[in-house]
């Protein structure tokens, strides 16, 4: 959120982070009237605007809400939040491609839901932000999936390079509802707010067939477990359970033993080992057993390197050479799973769908792309897949000119780097 915080939400936080921070055995009774404040549902309604989204299974979009009257609709759910009247409507399920090909569902809440969850978040994010483990860095202020990167990277530097590559099947759709409410619970005793928690995890999920028939299903409520990606309580949630398996490494002693680290962002992480990898990834394993958590074993697997290389986060780490002296070492660069995804997008936007484009329209879209990606990717030895990066953009502008202007054979080459560069103002990435 990039939205600059009141003044009396950001007192409200301080204060809870600041109690939490000094009493870690602290618990909290009194925070579900926090979560029905005006100032905090006002700020969560912006927050979610602000992220936009798409509509959930009532069909209502921001739009209507501004039309209906924003502080109208706001005091409407802040009465039915105060009189316990409230109740999470069902989450609409689709269906997003992954870059294997499979399917990752999504769930998105209606926008009375996101914004609930979004002022319960205001509330208990700061509290179990002093209690998550410095090891995690998904979904905190000043912290980033780059920052986990040059975590790992850190390590293996150190001589941390027995690293237990690790992945979780389906982490969000698999967190058992029981034992987070204890994990909850262990900050948070006000009754009316873990129940709120609670509905939401059972709330029903909503999904529309191929001949448009809606169909709804209680499968988390039934399992006892998961929570919808998508939905604006699942990153905190997410992180609160997650910090059992983390914490614990150390609690339990496992990081002096096996001198291993744990980095960890969302559901990836990785275990950097100076010794003892074996050791390490079978403790893994039965903590996971015991937090009710599946290891994918089809992609779990143990590298050492620099012979083996592995990816986190976007980026492959393993042998580099230098380009000066032709010395090896142990590196990181975009992984190539990336650069090929980021050419698809490329090739998608400069196809023949989009000749009614101007030229210059389309280039500003396609620096953008190309500027985003950039901006993560700019760790380590990142200059070979700018290369082929720029290469590929340059061959698809130029095809994408010719069918334009209907030119064809060896005519691409009319248009040279210069032209494409200088004068429509192409982003070269090396």
């Amino acid at each position: 959120m990039n939205l600059a915080t009141p003044e009396k939400v950001r007192k409200l936080q301080d204060a809870l982070h600041a109690k939490a921070k000094s009493e870690p055995n602290f618990r909290f009774y009194m925070l579900y009237d926090k979560v029905h404040r005006q100032d905090i549902l006002e700020f969560a309604y912006r927050c979610s605007r602000a992220n936009d989204g798409s509509m959930g299974i009532d069909g209502q979009e921001y739009g209507d809400v501004e039309a209906y009257g924003r502080e109208r609709w706001l005091g409407e759910l802040a009465r039915e939040l105060k009189d316990k009247t409230y109740a999470p409507q069902a989450v609409r399920r689709v269906w997003i491609k992954k870059e294997n090909g499979k399917l990752r569902p999504l769930g998105i809440p209606t926008i009375k839901d996101r914004v609930a969850q979004t002022a319960a978040v205001l509330v208990l994010g700061p509290i179990f932000e002093a209690d998550l483990a410095p090891e995690q860095y998904a979904y905190r202020p000043d912290r980033s999936a780059l920052d986990a990167v040059q975590a790992a990277f850190k390590l293996l530097r150190n001589g941390h390079t027995q690293v237990v590559d690790a992945d979780l099947s389906g982490y969000f759709d698999s967190i058992p509802h029981a034992e987070l409410l204890k994990s909850v619970a262990r900050r948070v005793c006000d009754k009316h707010m873990l129940h709120l928690i609670k509905q939401w995890l059972d709330a029903p999920i909503e999904e529309t067939d191929d001949r448009g028939r809606k169909h709804r299903s209680t499968p988390n409520k039934d399992a006892g477990r998961g929570t919808p990606q998508g939905a604006p309580i699942s990153p905190l949630l997410s992180n609160i359970y997650m910090r059992r398996f983390v914490a614990g490494w150390k609690t339990l002693g496992h990081e002096k033993r096996f001198d291993a680290h744990v980095v960890n962002y969302a559901d990836d992480f990785v275990i950097c080992c100076k010794r003892h990898a074996t050791e390490a990834a079978a403790t893994m394993r039965a903590m996971m057993q015991k937090l009710k958590l599946t290891v994918n074993e089809e992609k779990t697997r143990l590298c050492r390197l620099p012979d083996d290389s592995f990816d986190f986060l976007g980026y492959t780490f393993g042998r580099e050479y230098s380009p000066r002296t032709g010395d090896s070492y142990i590196g990181r660069r975009p992984s190539a799973k990336k650069v090929k995804r980021l050419c698809k997008a490329i090739s998608e936007l400069t196809d023949r769908r989009h000749l009614l484009l101007d030229v210059r329209d389309l280039v500003a879209t396609l620096n953008r792309k190309l500027t985003g990606w950039a901006t993560y990717f700019r760790l380590g030895s990142r200059w070979k897949a700018y290369r082929a990066i720029d290469a590929h953009a340059r061959r698809r502008l130029r095809q994408w000119q010719c069918r334009k202007h209907g030119e064809s054979g060896r005519k691409p080459y009319r248009y040279s780097a210069e032209y494409l560069y200088q004068e429509l103002g192409l982003k070269a990435l090396a």
